[in-house]
């Protein structure tokens, strides 16, 4: 089982390589005002797969936290409570009667 993973991953790495090896034609990326940014196909489809994952990764944190305390809390135990409800009913004084 361990050399078919091994051999999976090898096989993902080749497959990326060659991808990379056939894509180096130089693009350009026409942004805002006349801007732009040439460069190898390659490293374009990388940068917007980086600001993808960037992204999912922002827009997951909020939640990803709020988890982690939920959890958290739940894991910790509860608090004693400070007198029981039955002597708090009962009144101790002549004024409270």
């Amino acid at each position: 089982m361990k050399y078919l993973v091994w051999l999976l991953k090898a096989a993902i790495f080749f497959t990326l390589f060659a991808f990379a090896l056939n894509n180096q034609h130089s693009t350009t990326v026409h942004w805002f005002f006349g801007q732009y940014w040439s460069g190898p196909l390659v490293l374009i489809v990388l940068a917007a797969f980086c600001l993808g994952l960037l992204t999912g990764i922002l827009v997951m944190l909020p939640r990803w936290w709020q988890a982690r305390q939920q959890a958290h809390a739940a894991a910790s135990p509860a608090p004693a409570p400070a007198e029981s409800s039955a002597a708090a009913a009962h009144p101790t004084t002549l004024h409270e009667l």
